[in-house]
């Protein structure tokens, strides 16, 4: 027969569930962490080809400076096959000279003849750049509601960061295409896989 636990030995058994529970509910609470400052990370370095966000004073002032460099910027505008909009940018490419603040409009037609939600995700390619393009105002990760048949044009301001031309390694880029896809949306976050036939109307491919 087993002898029974001593005073101290309990103690220790319950310290160390304790600690287990703690470890726990610390891992799970990283996990629940882990997007946001994952999306934190991409805003600040452009990692994964997320452009940096401006800070409200850096968004007021722009740039500071404007280069004799001129780039091209491609507008990719791509639409999940449940949402049934048609989305578009005003112009396929633009060209500004680096530092140059610019404002490009995208139009969002509800093309379905029944009120829906969505929300824009986006990056900027090359990835290497991405850190170099900086929004200061954007529709993306705001959600729209469309009545069946309306328009919407919506604004980005953004400029490219004078940095980038001391970037040796980014001598050879001449353009950057900043790229957005409409999903339909619950909650604020982006619905990927809709059931079929939810929604009617024949969206799904780039309006480019």
């Amino acid at each position: 027969m087993a002898a029974p636990q001593t005073s101290q030995q309990a103690l220790a058994a319950r310290r160390t569930a304790l600690i287990c529970a703690g470890v726990v509910m610390g891992m799970t609470g990283l996990s629940f962490a882990a997007v946001p400052l994952y999306d934190m990370f991409c805003k600040a370095t452009g990692f994964g080809g997320t452009p940096r966000i401006a800070t409200e004073q850096a968004g007021t002032a722009g740039a500071g400076q404007i280069l004799d460099r001129t780039m091209a910027v491609r507008l990719d505008a791509n639409m999940a096959p449940a949402l049934g909009w048609r989305f578009e940018p005003e112009s396929p490419e633009i060209a500004l000279r680096v530092g140059e603040t610019k404002t490009v409009f995208y139009k969002i037609t509800n093309r379905t003849n029944r009120a829906s939600t969505g929300i824009a995700t986006f990056n900027v390619q090359p990835e290497r750049a991405a850190a170099h393009f900086v929004k200061i105002q954007c529709f993306c990760f705001t959600e729209h509601t469309l009545q069946p048949g309306e328009s919407l044009e919506a604004p980005v301001v953004f400029y490219i960061d004078p940095e980038i031309a001391r970037n040796r390694d980014l001598d050879g880029i001449k353009s950057l295409t900043l790229s957005y896809t409409y999903f339909p949306s619950k909650a604020g976050q982006p619905v990927t896989e809709v059931k079929a036939g939810a929604v009617t109307g024949d969206a799904g491919k780039s309006n480019l």
